[in-house]
């Protein structure tokens, strides 16, 4: 069955640069091989290639967000737009000093998307970052970051806003499950580091060591767990790119690792490897309340996996000429 994501992205891209003035259209325009450009990632509150939401008529707002719909799941969709709304909540805890605002997230497109095979394009602000490149009839779905701060916010003593709950609850029934041998593999450090570790790199690591604890040596309830785990960030994405990329890991070794202590509001850290899987979270100021969260493909973030077969398939090595060398 064909894929629809990628003509609902190209759909929503083109719509989304049409209801663009002049000015903001080429702000949010870039060449497709402005490699820093399109290969960036930042989710901390800095300068960024596009056009910020805060500069846009409400039309032109709704088709961004109309794009950024098309690269995530309702439930994830409804994470980006909590995370976002945070940047008020933080605002008003840090006394209005830094002038946070919701508007501060900007869109970027690389290439035409009405017209080029190969094109890209980034949602991204404070905590949130979604790169999605098209290579044809493929879309190649990472790096996607998504952060809160706070985490939680409560009243009474409940949350009342915790939209990267899942993401820590679940890791924490997977440690409960593993039992104490489980645990002793997969605890590899005392304290959490400082923030994830693949950061803003535009390169994440192919291996992170030490791996902690592999899939195959967790008992049923806990590979069914990491097998959760692994599937609430796949769940991140479209159903379509959800199923390819479970496709993709099956029948491959997962390690799970986890760096701090394991009571809840302390500074804690997990990650998840896989062939071509990266999953990092962290937890890590001092209260426990800042959650970071990022789903990354080393070997193919950013388009690097479509775009090679995409090119292989277009540009195939012909016949060796006579006397050419071998």
């Amino acid at each position: 069955m064909e894929d629809p994501v990628p003509e609902q992205m190209r759909t929503a891209a083109a719509a989304f640069l049409a209801a663009l003035d002049g000015p903001a259209h080429d702000a949010a325009r870039h060449a497709f091989d402005d490699e820093p450009a399109r290969r960036w990632l930042e989710y901390r509150p800095r300068p960024r290639p596009g056009v910020t939401l805060a500069g846009l008529d409400v039309g032109a707002r709704k088709a961004a967000h109309r794009l950024l719909a098309t690269a995530l799941s309702p439930a994830a969709y409804a994470q980006a737009v909590a995370v976002m709304a945070l940047e008020e909540v933080l605002d008003r805890a840090e006394d209005w000093r830094r002038g946070r605002h919701s508007g501060d997230y900007w869109v970027a497109v690389f290439g035409d998307p009405a017209r080029d095979d190969d094109w890209a394009w980034r949602f991204e602000g404070h905590h949130l970052s979604v790169s999605m490149t098209v290579a044809g009839d493929r879309v190649s779905p990472a790096p996607v970051f998504l952060g809160a701060n706070p985490a939680t916010v409560r009243h009474a003593g409940r949350p009342v806003s915790r939209p990267l709950g899942p993401e820590e609850d679940l890791a924490r029934e997977l440690l409960d499950a593993l039992g104490p041998g489980g645990r002793s593999a997969a605890i590899i450090a005392d304290e959490a580091p400082a923030d994830i570790i693949s950061a803003t790199r535009a390169a994440a690591p192919d291996r992170l060591d030490p791996l902690g604890v592999p899939r195959g040596r967790l008992r049923p309830t806990g590979r069914a767990l990491l097998d959760r785990l692994v599937a609430l960030y796949l769940d991140r994405l479209p159903p379509e790119l959800a199923a390819r990329e479970a496709d993709r890991l099956d029948g491959g070794e997962l390690h799970f690792a986890w760096a701090g202590p394991v009571e809840p509001g302390r500074r804690h850290y997990y990650r998840v490897q896989g062939e071509d899987l990266l999953i990092e979270y962290d937890n890590t100021t001092d209260d426990g309340n800042h959650a970071h969260t990022v789903l990354r493909r080393p070997a193919g973030d950013f388009g690097a996996d479509v775009l090679a077969a995409h090119h292989a398939a277009a540009h195939p090595p012909g016949p060796l000429s006579p006397g050419a060398p071998r």
